[in-house]
C-alpha cells in the first residue's frame, strides 16, 4: 500500500543519466529518524524532474520538509536507504529545516566508510565492492574541517572539475561534488581552491561504477551558511 515520508531534503545532486538523486532524514512528531532516498523504479534508480517536482513545478531545494509519496522500500546492497516513488502524486513542501537543526541531524560516523583507495584526481574518494558489501549504509551528513571547492580540469574529458577537499577525524578526503546549485555558482570561477566556511556535507556511497566496478564517495550536498 502506498504511503508518505516526511523528509528534511539534504540532498538533490546530479544523477546519470538524466535525473536526480534526492535524499534526507525522515522528520518525525518527536525528532528526526532515518536516511531516506526516494528512487525511480527504472534500473539507473535517478528522479525525473517530473517525478519530483512540486504542484507549483518547483523542485525541492537543500533544508526543505517534504512529504514524498512512496510505493515500497527497495533496499540495494549498501543503500538501505531507498524507497521507491509514487509517480502518481507530487511531491508536497511542509515548511523548511532551521540551520540549527542540522546539528541535530548530522552523523559523526568514526571514518566515511574505509578509507582504503583513490582515484587519479581524488583521495579517500572510493572503495571496493567487498569493502562496501561491509557497509549497512550510503548516506551521511557531517561537518568537516578545512573546506574547499577545488575546481580543476578533467584528466580525461578536459572539462571543468569540481570537488571537495576536505579533513575529517583527521583523514584528508578528495571528493567529486554532484550538487547542482554548487556546480552552477562555480562554473564561472577561475581553476583553483575556494575556502567555504562554515558547512555541512552530505556524503553519498554510490553503487559501483561500470568503467572501475569500484564504489564512489561524492560530495551529493554542501550546505552552507552564507551564499557560495
Amino acid at each position: 500500500m502506498p504511503y508518505v515520508k516526511r523528509i528534511a531534503c539534504l540532498a538533490n545532486s546530479y544523477k546519470p543519466p538524466n535525473g536526480r538523486c534526492v535524499a534526507g532524514r525522515e522528520v518525525l512528531a518527536n525528532g528526526y529518524g532515518g536516511w531516506i532516498r526516494p528512487v525511480s523504479a527504472r534500473p539507473t534508480a535517478e528522479v525525473s524532474f517530473a517525478e519530483y517536482r512540486y504542484e507549483d513545478n518547483a523542485t525541492p531545494k537543500l533544508l526543505d520538509i517534504v512529504d514524498i509519496p512512496l510505493l515500497n522500500a527497495a533496499p540495494l546492497h549498501h543503500q538501505t536507504e531507498n524507497h521507491v516513488i509514487d509517480t502518481g502524486s507530487r511531491w508536497v513542501k511542509r515548511g523548511e529545516l532551521p540551520w540549527d537543526a542540522l546539528e541535530q541531524v548530522r552523523d559523526r560516523p568514526a571514518t566515511l566508510w574505509v578509507n582504503s583507495d583513490h582515484t587519479n584526481a581524488g583521495h579517500y574518494d572510493c572503495i571496493s565492492q567487498a569493502e562496501a558489501a561491509t557497509a549497512h549504509d550510503s548516506l551521511v551528513l557531517i561537518k568537516p574541517e578545512n573546506f574547499n571547492v577545488e575546481i580543476g580540469r578533467n584528466y580525461w574529458t578536459g572539462r571543468k572539475s569540481y570537488r571537495g577537499k576536505f579533513e575529517y577525524n583527521g583523514a584528508h578526503h578528495n571528493l567529486s561534488v554532484t550538487d547542482p546549485v554548487v556546480r552552477d555558482a562555480f562554473a564561472a570561477r577561475q581553476e583553483g581552491d575556494y575556502p567555504l566556511n562554515e558547512v555541512y556535507l552530505c556524503v553519498s556511497l554510490t553503487e559501483p561504477y561500470e568503467h572501475d566496478d569500484r564504489c564512489h564517495k561524492l560530495v551529493a550536498a554542501i550546505i552552507s551558511k552564507l551564499p557560495f
